[in-house]
């Protein structure tokens, strides 16, 4: 029954889209329609992602002329606990989508998105359903292509075309390493149905092929560093509600996958977990220390997806290192801070996205320098945003904090162990995880500072208004679950626990309770006192920055009497320390004015932080080989046989 729930949430997801391909471009009602029926396909998702969680795996077969013999479908701990974020962040797009970008606004693009949004639901309810290889492959496809769709909603322009074929190769370079894959499965298993493989009856070399090739296939989905390189631009030009669909759900599909190729794959060595703990680290470094240096609103975001994913196969890592270790505790810590990370991380990171969607929606831009002073315009996603900055930087007592404490908490058990590589690998790991949540939180104070504080930089700045119900509910039901699950990390905890004996049965026997192993009552004690000591705070600041404004300005103000949008810091200038500190690895370009006249003419300055791998190793390359290639051009006669 629960499977045939979830069966028919991702059938009307798919069909969301029909209302309005039958209608008129510019019919609201069909428009409406369309988000009624993706809102109902995501409710029923969600309670089918609930009753399984309460359940035990159910897997169902149906007969077709497949080459798996039959598409074979399951639903258990590990994929409900991604169907939730899913249909979660799925219905309240379709609803934010209904104000940000309506058809009679968008009649030339509006029907596509709403289709293609509602196929894409739909194919990764399938991905994270499928129970054979072949069935997979097909869901994955249905997935990358109608994102590609998505990402080239507005394909009229160069920016949108170019992130379009960027995400175009990178999803198929996925799905071919995933073909391989699924084919050496085949190989070793002897058939396509996708069931733990039995230990010690392998090929190793076999076993680590598979292990590597499921990394680089859905580590290249889930934007891994170095495979990350069709993110930021996709983020950055899709819709608002798009990107949050994105970077909230789709890139965790490649954490999904690497998840159930381990638990396919049987008695990982003590290489596996350590891999993925090091390109955690790295891809965690590399995506907080680029979105530093960005100037781009949505590309700012999408860095800090990568360093999201990061931390989450930091997680991942630990958990395959109590594995090979059979330490319990850290299979449970690292598994439950991965899961709890992948939704936390879908909640805040969708709420900023739509929130900048928001600013985006008012001022028609996404450059930060040309913002600013909107809090006083635009108070209710000023207010949200910040919800969502605190989240993302791990501060208490935010959701974010929690899945990063079990991390934490799992990596200080692996460095005090005796195990020969576990120490080490745990060393590194968690001065870099204090590292990461630093230089986001210096990030995060120049986005909201430049964003939302000081003066307008620019006239459109000055002319905004809030955005109406159908933007900001969904954005304040992302607020609130955000703070839930920081205040009470005590309704998570049992889900969180049978995912993991889900992904590790061998232990669940001998596993310690996650409350057990975290301090989470104390936790739900300590947050309501720390967020009224915060609420007093504030209340006590603005009632004194009130009476402030009566008092007259002192004798002596050190110049500062009639301030205005150049005095204030950009977000340029705000980062340019960190930019400085950090220019080894971002390599920034600058292109500054020459000023040697008494009385200078008007001058600008320019910079910008290309991507490391695609705009420095890999659009190079791809060039190089164009030209290379171009000397063959003789060849092509007009005969087939030449």
């Amino acid at each position: 029954m629960i499977l045939d729930i979830i069966i028919m949430a991702a059938l009307i997801s798919a069909l969301s889209g029909l209302p309005v391909l039958l209608t008129p471009a510019d019919s609201r009602r069909a428009q409406q329609f369309s988000a009624a029926l993706a809102v109902a396909g995501a409710l029923l998702g969600i309670a089918g992602a609930v009753l399984s969680l309460m359940s035990e795996a159910q897997v169902g077969a149906f007969a077709w002329n497949w080459p798996s013999g039959a598409i074979q479908l399951r639903v258990d701990a590990l994929s409900a606990a991604f169907l939730l974020s899913i249909h979660v962040i799925s219905g309240l797009a379709a609803i934010y989508g209904l104000e940000y970008w309506p058809q009679a606004a968008h009649p030339v693009n509006g029907r596509k998105l709403r289709c293609f949004l509602g196929m894409m639901t739909a194919g990764m309810t399938f991905v994270v359903l499928a129970a054979d290889g072949v069935t997979f492959l097909v869901a994955w496809e249905v997935m990358a292509l109608a994102g590609y769709f998505l990402v080239t909603t507005e394909s009229e322009k160069e920016e949108v075309q170019e992130a379009g074929w960027i995400y175009f190769v990178a999803t198929h370079l996925s799905s071919l390493l995933l073909f391989a894959f699924f084919a050496l499965y085949r190989l070793a298993s002897g058939s396509y149905a996708l069931l733990p493989l039995a230990n010690g009856t392998l090929d190793p070399v076999l076993i680590h092929a598979l292990f590597l090739l499921a990394v680089a296939g859905f580590g290249i989905k889930a934007g891994l560093f170095p495979l990350h390189v069709w993110l930021p631009s996709a983020h950055a030009n899709a819709p608002s509600h798009v990107s949050a669909l994105f970077s909230g759900v789709l890139i965790k599909l490649g954490v999904y996958g690497v998840m159930r190729a381990c638990w396919l794959l049987p008695a990982p060595p003590v290489w596996w977990g350590g891999l993925l703990l090091i390109l955690g680290v790295c891809s965690g470094i590399y995506g907080v220390v680029f979105a530093i240096g960005q100037h781009d609103l949505k590309r700012l975001l999408a860095y800090h997806s990568i360093e999201n994913i990061g931390i989450i196969f930091m997680g991942l890592g630990l958990a395959l290192l109590g594995q090979t270790y059979h330490e319990p505790a850290w299979v449970v810590l690292g598994m439950a801070g991965a899961v709890l990370h992948v939704w936390n991380h879908g909640l805040f990171k969708s709420l900023l996205f739509l929130g900048a969607g928001s600013v985006i929606h008012a001022v028609h831009t996404r450059e930060i320098d040309h913002l600013g002073g909107l809090a006083k315009r635009m108070p209710w996603t000023s207010g949200f945003f910040m919800v969502g900055a605190a989240a993302i930087c791990g501060l208490p007592p935010l959701n974010g904090f929690i899945s990063e404490l079990f991390i934490y908490l799992g990596l200080f058990q692996a460095l005090g162990t005796q195990q020969a590589a576990a120490w080490p690998l745990a060393a590194l790991a968690i001065p870099a995880l204090g590292l990461i949540g630093a230089l986001a939180l210096a990030c995060f104070a120049k986005v909201h500072g430049a964003v939302f504080l000081g003066e307008p930089r620019t006239p459109a700045a000055e002319q905004v208004h809030e955005s109406g119900v159908g933007m900001l509910g969904p954005m304040a039901l992302l607020a609130v679950l955000c703070c839930v699950i920081g205040l009470f990390p005590v309704l998570v905890a049992p889900a969180l626990q049978t995912i993991s004996a889900t992904w590790a049965p061998e232990l669940a026997t001998s596993t310690t309770p996650l409350n057990t192993l975290a301090p989470l009552r104390i936790l739900s004690i300590l947050g309501p006192i720390l967020l009224v000591v915060a609420a007093a705070i504030f209340a006590m600041l603005s009632y004194r920055a009130r009476d402030a404004r009566r008092v007259p300005r002192p004798t002596w103000d050190c110049g500062y009497v009639a301030p205005s949008a150049r005095m204030q810091y950009t977000a340029s200038s705000f980062a340019q320390m960190l930019v400085d500190l950090y220019h080894w690895l971002l390599l920034p370009q600058a292109k500054s004015p020459r000023i040697e006249d008494l009385f200078p003419t008007a001058a600008a300055f320019h910079s910008h932080v290309p991507d490391a791998v695609l705009d420095r190793a890999v659009n190079p390359v791809l060039q190089q080989t164009s030209h290379a290639l171009a000397r063959l051009r003789f060849l092509q006669q007009g005969r087939v046989q030449v």
